[in-house]
């Protein structure tokens, strides 16, 4: 199973210079290959919600595509839900010091170890470095980024 971060799945719904690429790789992979967790859906919501604060989305623009990345991971991802032991292994994670984590990208890390996921995919160069450290299979999963 490969794991989406939020950083993967997000030009999917905003135009980004790496949209068509990351649509194109998606379309490729195996029905039932891929996942996100809870978590994901909470820090896409926010990332919208940031969006709209910052003036760059409206906010019935943003709601459409939180719904949209919803209907998304409903019918065509495996959502993890984080459990204690996530938790857990993501504050062993951010006191990790020379992973230089912070809590949300420890949770995905976490629920990806976990949750026995063979790589993860992230545009994130913090997440790649940490995952890097830990010593889980971490890429971009997009060539030419």
């Amino acid at each position: 199973m490969i794991y989406l971060d939020t950083s993967f799945l997000t030009p999917l719904f905003r135009a980004e210079p790496v949209s068509e690429r990351i649509g194109n790789f998606l379309a490729a992979q195996p029905p039932g290959t891929l996942a996100i967790s809870q978590w994901t859906r909470v820090e896409f919501a926010s990332v919208m919600a940031r969006d709209v604060r910052m003036k760059i989305l409206d906010a019935s623009t943003a709601r459409k595509l939180v719904k949209e990345f919803d209907a998304l991971a409903d019918d065509s991802l495996h959502v993890l839900i984080p459990a204690a032991a996530d938790f857990d292994l993501a504050r062993d994670f951010v006191v990790e010091f020379a992973t230089r984590l912070r809590g949300p990208d420890a949770l995905h890390l976490a629920i990806a170890r976990n949750n026995g996921v063979e790589e993860i995919l992230t545009l994130d160069d913090g997440l790649l470095f940490a995952a890097k450290k830990l010593k889980l299979k971490a890429r971009r999963g997009v060539k030419g980024l």
